[in-house]
């Protein structure tokens, strides 16, 4: 993890990696508790057998269980010690390149792309590409707006 000591110095940093995640692990039971969670059950992702005949040959993440790995994933990446407090303010565009087949390890790569201060705090834009171990191709890459404040 990369530890930025104050939020006004990440201004100087847009256009910069600012950190990657720990890698994590979607097992099937994580994508079985997202299906419960949302509603969607559908059996590309949750029915083993079924999926092996599919397209994929195995299930695969709800692109939204993919999305949904954002904020353990900032959390790993990097902190600015001076906040108290962040929020996900939301999201410019998402797209899921690749599919997440079952037991699959994925981590992110954070560039901050853009930084405006705020009163009390600041927006911060951070590019966020999700890589798949062994794939050439990301899983997923998003454009996140956080607000941090001091």
């Amino acid at each position: 993890m990369r530890s930025f000591k104050h939020l006004a110095d990440m201004k100087a940093l847009v256009g910069q990696n600012i950190g990657a995640s720990d890698w994590i692990t979607v097992d099937q039971d994580r994508i079985n508790l997202f299906a419960k969670a949302t509603g969607d059950e559908q059996w590309i992702h949750v029915d083993p057998v079924r999926a092996a005949a599919g397209p994929f040959g195995t299930p695969i993440a709800h692109g939204f269980l993919t999305l949904s790995l954002l904020p353990e994933m900032f959390a790993s990446a990097f902190e600015v010690q001076d906040t108290r407090m962040g929020v996900n303010y939301g999201l410019n565009r998402v797209r899921f390149p690749a599919p997440v087949p079952v037991n699959s390890r994925l981590r992110g790569s954070f560039v901050l792309t853009a930084f405006e201060p705020l009163e009390g705090g600041a927006q911060m834009t951070v590019e966020v590409t999700m890589e798949r171990e062994g794939s050439a191709k990301p899983v997923c890459v998003a454009e996140s707006i956080g607000r941090r404040y001091v």
